[in-house]
């Protein structure tokens, strides 16, 4: 602002604050935010005027902005998206989607108290893994089982509890590295016990593991690679050829199954992968796995096998601070009990659904939408049916792919296919519901294998394709 630049007529906070917008922001966010917010929208008016700006200082349009800002504020972080990336339990976007009946037993504990931890029927303390304990024996063949917040502390729990200041043997070649940076060698050396490697990366022996069995050996690990294959010249030793060795030599033998699974996925159409059930046949003392993969369910770590070390797991100390809270373990105890009715598993469990649907469905679906992605990205993109590829995600089955079916988008001008497309995303990830594609071969791909509500993405679309018919007039 220059010496004789009037100073800027600003209407007072109160002035603002009885305007209709402004009484709207204070019944739906309380007067002490409405009133914040017509000060900072204030504010940032005097910039602008000194920069020599026009600036609009009418009451109803700073109220209005006021009311915008703490609507946008007021938006979730935790926002629900639209997953067209291809990955069915994408990391990023949550992993599993919940299952009907887990849903309503979570909202069920979230609305009550509940018997976390209480015996009805005799009215003493309760053990909050009695929820799904039963259920686990049951579906695994397992003589006992405990709940933790992930499988990683399914691991470190374990660990800690069989091999605290002793040796633990692996394969130099299952010494694995999951998201996020984290190592099963650092897993190891926070639970206190001492890695000892056998083999090479891509070939380990029996006798490999014979060999390094001492005084101090407390237990054989085996571990799911999870995210990588080795292949060409390689060899493993199975649990199963671990097990007698590990009883002669007076071990324990821990089976790590990273995601893990209680069914056949090649009855489903999908690539075989070894369950809990077989893991627990082959001989393992204890097996790790995972809830929120391709179980379905929520975030959990899950341990079964012998009694005896189970019980050695839940007295310990560790065991209280990965526990599952009353919410999770209704979701987990509602996912498991699906399992009891495998015929009608994959109509029940979103996972296995959008697993198994075919790519031609996929691809009718996609010839829908065609037109409603299309006035959504405007007139700067071509957009087809194309095949595509989805993978399962989170670790499981990381070379295996699913046919899948979705659409293209490709930039008009292909110089620029590089920018529009990192533009084209960013706009949908803008939509009322952000939707989630992936860029791959100079293309913005939306892979609909993830999509769990069309009406949904239709109407985000639509909302863009408006977007996109006012800024043209």
């Amino acid at each position: 602002m220059t010496d004789d630049q009037p100073a800027l007529p600003l209407p007072s906070v109160d002035r603002v604050l009885a305007a209709d917008a402004a009484r709207l922001a204070a019944e739906r966010f309380g007067r002490r935010a409405a009133t914040l917010s017509v000060r900072a929208r204030l504010d940032e008016l005097r910039g602008p005027w000194r920069a020599g700006a026009p600036v609009d200082v009418s009451t109803d349009r700073i109220a209005a902005a006021a009311l915008a800002a703490l609507e946008a504020a007021d938006v979730p972080s935790q926002r629900r998206v639209i997953n067209l990336t291809g990955t069915v339990l994408h990391t990023n976007l949550g992993r599993a989607l919940l299952a009907e009946e887990a849903v309503a037993a979570v909202v069920a504990a979230m609305r009550s108290p509940t018997a976390l931890e209480f015996n009805v029927g005799d009215g003493r303390r309760g053990e909050r893994d009695d929820h799904v304990r039963g259920l686990l024996r049951e579906l695994t063949g397992a003589e006992d089982a405990v709940a933790v917040n992930n499988n990683a502390a399914a691991v470190l729990l374990t660990l800690n509890s069989l091999a605290e200041g002793r040796e633990a043997v692996v394969s130099r070649g299952e010494l694995i590295e999951i998201g996020g940076a984290f190592r099963m060698p650092a897993i190891m050396a926070r639970a206190g016990c001492r890695l000892v490697e056998v083999g090479t990366t891509n070939r380990t022996h029996l006798a490999d593991y014979a060999e390094a069995i001492g005084p101090d050996t407390a237990l054989l690990m085996k571990v799911h690679p999870s995210n990588y294959r080795i292949e060409g010249f390689v060899k493993e030793v199975s649990a199963k050829a671990l097990a007698p060795l590990a009883r002669e030599r007076g071990v324990a033998l821990v089976d790590d199954l990273g995601s893990g699974v209680l069914v056949d996925l090649s009855a489903y159409g999908l690539q075989r992968e070894r369950t809990v059930q077989e893991a627990v046949s082959d001989g393992a003392d204890l097996v790790t796995f995972s809830g929120d993969k391709l179980l379905g369910g929520p975030q959990a770590g899950l341990v079964v096998g012998r009694a005896e070390l189970v019980k050695r797991l839940a007295k310990n100390h560790l065991k209280r601070a990965l526990r599952l809270d009353k919410l999770r373990l209704a979701a987990l105890e509602a996912t498991l009990k699906l399992y009891r009715d495998p015929d009608r598993l994959a109509a029940r469990l979103p996972t296995l659904m959008l697993l198994t649907r075919p790519a031609q469905a996929l691809k009718a679906q996609a010839a829908r939408l065609r037109d409603a992605v299309a006035r959504a990205a405007g007139p700067d993109y071509v957009v087809e049916v194309v095949d595509a590829a989805s993978q399962i995600g989170s670790g499981a089955l990381p070379l295996a792919t699913i046919p899948s079916g979705g659409l293209g988008v490709a930039a008009v001008d292909p110089k620029r296919s590089g920018a529009a497309l990192t533009a084209l995303a960013a706009i949908l990830r803008q939509a009322p519901t952000p939707i989630i594609g992936r860029i791959a071969d100079d293309r913005l791909v939306l892979d609909l294998r993830g999509l769990d509500d069309e009406a949904e993405l239709d109407a985000s679309l639509a909302a863009l394709a408006q977007t996109h018919a006012e800024a043209a007039e």
